[in-house]
């Protein structure tokens, strides 16, 4: 499952930004492009691959390991229940500290109700968005992860109106209790599972389009003009990695809603990056035959079983 963590990602950041690294912000990136190519053996994706899944003695256990589904591109329940389990609805937002902060008046308080039925309806299409099916193609699995994207990004519009009508009717003094929510609250449990390695999210990424596109040629071997269409989608991949550093925050926003339309213009970036690569690696995915599919798509599980 791509990136289990986004609803929470997206709540947490608001209230709490001080509880994510620069790792943060450059992991989801590398992933994304890593997961289309290297699914269980991606050199990046050792979080957003988190989740349960079933070993070959069905056992359910965690992380990025090279295990698969008991049945072959079924999702199992265990990650079916973990994925609706990480969309927390209210729990996510801290709407009793907010309430005990502000003190709201009566007007305030209609308002704030709004946002807690904007969370819970935002976890319940986000819910609705959990997989049931497990991607075995290049082309699928990043159309899943565009829809991953979209699920939330629809949230946060879904969520966003509610939090910018109940901040607007706050006074100056209650503006800035909100804003120290965060402070207050100290770093949410969650948050300590992003420990990660250093990471410049604007810094230079060639190599991640560079290892998937040579990996595939040494699995593949294309011909000419398959070759021609790969190098096709290695120019769609360096633009969408250009399009991604656009989105990189040049600073943490002060404030709550700041702080969600970044995470906002983030996820927007990625489904954007999402559909530059898509024609051209559907071009090439659609060149080969079924041979050169068949490696493709076991290309991550390789890597993975070799460990390299």
């Amino acid at each position: 499952m791509y990136y289990p963590y986004a609803y929470n990602d997206m709540f947490y950041y608001t209230f709490w930004p001080d509880a994510y690294d620069p790792g943060y912000w450059a992991y989801a990136y590398d992933d994304m492009f890593d997961g289309v190519f290297f699914p269980y053996g991606a050199p990046y994706a050792t979080y957003t691959a988190e989740g349960p899944y079933a070993g070959p003695d069905g056992r359910i256990t965690t992380g990025s390991a090279p295990s698969r589904p008991v049945t072959p591109g079924r999702v199992t329940q265990a990650t079916r229940d973990f994925c609706a389990e990480q969309a927390k609805g209210v729990t996510a937002w801290p709407l009793d500290q907010i309430t005990d902060a502000v003190q709201p008046n009566e007007d305030q308080k209609g308002l704030l109700e709004n946002l807690r039925r904007a969370a819970d309806d935002a976890a319940a299409k986000f819910k609705e968005a959990c997989p049931d099916a497990v991607p075995l193609t290049p082309v699928s699995r990043l159309q899943a992860m565009i829809q991953r994207l979209q699920a939330t990004d629809e949230a946060i519009q879904t969520v966003k109106p509610a939090l910018v009508a109940f901040t607007n009717s706050l006074s100056d003094e209650q503006k800035a209790r909100f804003n120290e929510i965060g402070s207050q609250l100290g770093q949410p449990k969650h948050a300590a599972k992003q420990s990660q390695p250093e990471a410049n999210c604007s810094g230079e990424k060639a190599g991640i389009s560079n290892l998937a596109v040579n990996r595939i040629e040494d699995v593949v071997r294309p011909t000419e003009t398959q070759g021609a269409a790969l190098d096709k989608l290695d120019d769609a991949m360096q633009k969408a990695v250009q399009a991604l550093n656009t989105a990189c925050p040049n600073a943490i926003p002060q404030t709550p809603i700041g702080r969600l339309d970044v995470m906002q213009k983030r996820v927007e970036a990625m489904i954007d990056a999402a559909n530059i690569v898509r024609p051209a690696l559907e071009e090439f995915y659609t060149s080969l035959n079924d041979e050169q599919k068949a490696k493709l798509n076991r290309l991550g599980r390789e890597t993975a079983q070799s460990g390299g």
